[in-house]
């Protein structure tokens, strides 16, 4: 009986290290995921665009070493277009990338990817309005981020704010991080915490910011914490302050886009002019 409970043994044994090999090959031997499939290319007119997006909010102190733009491709929604982790005023077309929608690039050709990249990938889905978006850490938002004091509509060009700027809390969402959105679930949470507005704050962080086009989205991304700034301001001076009302806000922001192209040709003319 000893002597059979032995060979049973010993089977088992040959049996496992028969399957422990079978698994090894089997994983060996197994496919690695596909990256998704190209959307197509874009015109090298949305490229320039992307790459001025970059170096004009560079320039103007609203994007530091580690903020980013990105673009829904415009032959396919479940595509966008970011560049490589690389510093904003650095950015070349040769930096730029495709992303499916859960931020998988479409050929990284082993370069480096931002880690927040979900921040994109995840608003996209939930805003099909949503052309362009900004993930930016512009010093003057954080006081807004870390207080229950609102950013407020003060001038003109800060309308669009009228539509409110929510607070994500990341501790409600993913409890204690290093606050950097690196997943799908923390890009998901922050897509839900701005809802159908213009833009969020993130506390401690930054905010995000949204737009229909390039050029809005840029613009937003530089009018937002100019008109914090202005707050700020105000604020100091003591007594009351007059914010824009809800109705000159509408109607301001009915013709929000007029114009910007003025703008816009004069931020990119001065970034890209830069080496």
């Amino acid at each position: 009986m000893a002597h059979t409970l032995h060979i049973r043994r010993g089977g088992r044994i040959i049996l496992l290290v028969i399957g422990i090999a079978i698994s090894v090959f089997a994983a060996r031997a197994a496919p690695a995921q596909q990256a998704p499939a190209s959307a197509g290319p874009v015109s090298q007119q949305l490229i320039d665009d992307l790459v001025a997006a970059n170096r004009i909010l560079a320039d103007q102190g609203v994007l530091d070493g580690w903020g980013h733009v990105s673009v829904r491709h415009p032959l396919d929604p479940n595509r966008y277009l970011l560049s490589r982790s690389r510093a904003p005023e650095l950015v070349t077309a040769d930096d730029i990338m495709e992303f499916d929608l859960d931020s998988n690039p479409v050929d990284a050709k082993g370069r480096d990817l931002y880690s927040e990249r979900f921040i994109h990938g995840e608003i996209y889905k939930t805003r099909p309005d949503v052309m362009a978006v900004v993930h930016s850490h512009a010093p003057a938002l954080i006081p807004f981020g870390i207080t229950k004091t609102p950013l407020q509509p003060v001038y003109h060009r800060s309308a669009f704010i009228s539509a409110g700027v929510p607070v994500f809390e990341i501790r409600e969402r993913g409890g204690m991080t290093d606050m950097l959105i690196r997943d799908r679930a923390l890009g998901h949470a922050l897509a839900d915490a701005l809802g159908d507005h213009p833009a969020a704050l993130m506390r401690g962080h930054g905010a995000v910011i949204v737009g229909p086009s390039i050029q809005r989205v840029v613009g937003r991304s530089i009018f937002l914490p100019l008109s914090a700034t202005l707050q700020l301001q105000a604020a100091a001076l003591g007594g009351q302050v007059t914010y824009l009302d809800a109705e000159e806000a509408r109607k301001i922001e009915a013709r929000e886009g007029y114009g910007l192209a003025r703008s816009w040709e004069a931020w990119k003319r001065k970034a890209m002019a830069k080496p």
